[in-house]
């Protein structure tokens, strides 16, 4: 019963991950890690498609044996919450909403940079 619950959680965070592609809002990465570590313990097919997926395999991989994350998602990322940071000044209903957002992903972009990078 255990691993139709880690599949379960695999692929509802594959799902999620997906959805984060197509909004900018929403991450990506962290789902594709918690899908990543669920499928390894609820389905080994969907793991071993994760690893070598050309987007996610080497990502995953370098997370998962040393922690790192590449300088190129490190701009992505960056770049994505920074838009993010600005448009949500257009969409939250009050400012202090807008402001609360903005400085949590400043958060989030100061740990990825203080992550290393992958040896290449």
């Amino acid at each position: 019963m255990t691993r139709w619950l880690w599949a379960a959680l695999a692929w509802t965070c594959l799902a999620l991950g997906i959805i984060g592609v197509l909004l900018p809002v929403m991450p990506t990465v962290p789902f594709i890690l918690l899908s990543a570590f669920a499928a390894a313990r609820g389905s080994q097919r969907l793991r071993g498609w994760l690893l070598r997926h050309p987007q996610f395999g080497r990502a995953i991989l370098d997370w998962e044996r040393e922690g790192t994350v590449s300088r190129r998602a490190k701009w992505l990322a960056t770049v994505m919450m920074a838009a993010s940071g600005v448009g949500v000044w257009f969409t939250a209903p009050q400012p202090w909403m807008a402001a609360t957002v903005d400085a949590v992903m400043a958060l989030v972009a100061l740990w990825l940079w203080r992550r290393p990078e992958p040896r290449p």
